[in-house]
């Protein structure tokens, strides 16, 4: 089996990339390094993927159309996960076309080489931001999305419904995966959770938006490899009683909200250490609460996010003093 990775440098991508090669696949990995965060932490990630032989990687743009149409061309995939994108709520106050290139774009592109190409399952990333300030809790894939209050959520919302018709008119299977706080070992620099570890491990002191009072649906990367995985082998049929398209979307999550003062409590549990917390308000784009309703995912494979809090935040933080020594 031979699986195309996007954004294969990335933090999901990463861990992936590292299950597929351990359970026997051949991974063709594609990424652009982009400098949204530290790119020296991408080129690490690679650096062990490298490692594996059934490892190949190409240096690529979803922007380049030309590009990945050629991609399609010159290699047969079975499967593609595509987790490539430009991410971020707030970036994209500031950056909103990095969102409409890669997001739109780049998605329109990938699409169209799986068209060409016949591949059998198209899995992508969407996100828990689709959902923006809903007040009914948990999140369930039921619920409307039609108000995303961020650009970032608004590019994710569309690549679902960009899906659903090539799903529709190709009768080519899609599943959208909208990831809920994803965290662990080799994680993004960008997350609140690693920058809450750097600066305790730093003695500095952290912000902390909405006075502490927001809720994570904080989900142990593990967990969502598994689910992914799963997801992978499972490509959806055409269902006359919901969308008569092979299309399906599912929250993954671990369908247990923390507070933030909580989080931030239990790491500095972990680190034997205390920070001053700087309480500010909400930042725009922002949203309150994040959680999750797995019970289709459960249902279709199995799922069952099984890594508690406390060990997920030991082991990002054992890795963490290992790489910034």
């Amino acid at each position: 089996m031979k699986v195309l990775v996007t954004g294969a440098a990335g933090f999901i991508g990463y861990h992936l990339a590292q299950r597929l090669l351990a359970d026997g696949v051949q991974v063709y990995g594609i990424d652009n390094l982009n400098d949204y965060y530290d790119v020296n932490l991408k080129k690490a990630r690679l650096t062990q993927l490298y490692a594996h032989p059934r490892f190949q990687f190409q240096y690529l743009d979803l922007g380049d159309r030309l590009g990945i149409a050629q991609l399609f061309q010159d290699e047969p995939f079975d499967c593609v996960v595509h987790l490539a994108a430009q991410a971020g709520v707030r970036y994209s106050l500031e950056n909103p076309f990095a969102y409409l290139d890669s997001n739109l774009a780049g998605f329109a592109h990938i699409l169209e080489g799986c068209r060409q190409s016949q591949i059998g399952h198209l899995v992508y990333a969407s996100s828990s931001s689709v959902y923006g300030a809903n007040t009914k809790i948990p999140f369930a894939t039921t619920d409307n999305v039609d108000h995303p209050i961020s650009l970032y959520a608004a590019t994710k919302k569309a690549n679902e419904l960009m899906a659903h018709s090539y799903s529709h008119l190709y009768n080519f299977p899609t599943t959208g995966l909208r990831f809920f706080t994803v965290y662990g070992p080799w994680g993004r620099p960008d997350m609140a959770y690693f920058k809450f570890v750097k600066a305790i491990a730093e003695d500095r002191p952290i912000d902390v938006y909405n006075f502490g009072k927001m809720q994570r649906d904080f989900t142990y990367i593990d967990d969502i490899v598994e689910g992914i995985v799963r997801v992978m082998a499972q490509p959806p049929k055409a269902n006359a009683s919901a969308s008569h398209a092979p299309y399906k979307v599912y929250n993954i999550g671990n369908h247990t909200p923390v507070e933030l003062l909580t989080f931030i409590e239990t790491i500095e549990q972990i680190m034997g250490k205390s920070v001053r917390k700087n309480l500010l308000p909400m930042q725009p784009g922002d949203v309150p609460i994040t959680f999750a309703d797995v019970d289709d995912l459960m249902e279709a494979t199995g799922f069952k996010p099984s890594t508690p809090l406390q060990l997920g935040l030991e082991q990002f933080i054992q890795w963490y003093k290992c790489y910034s020594s």
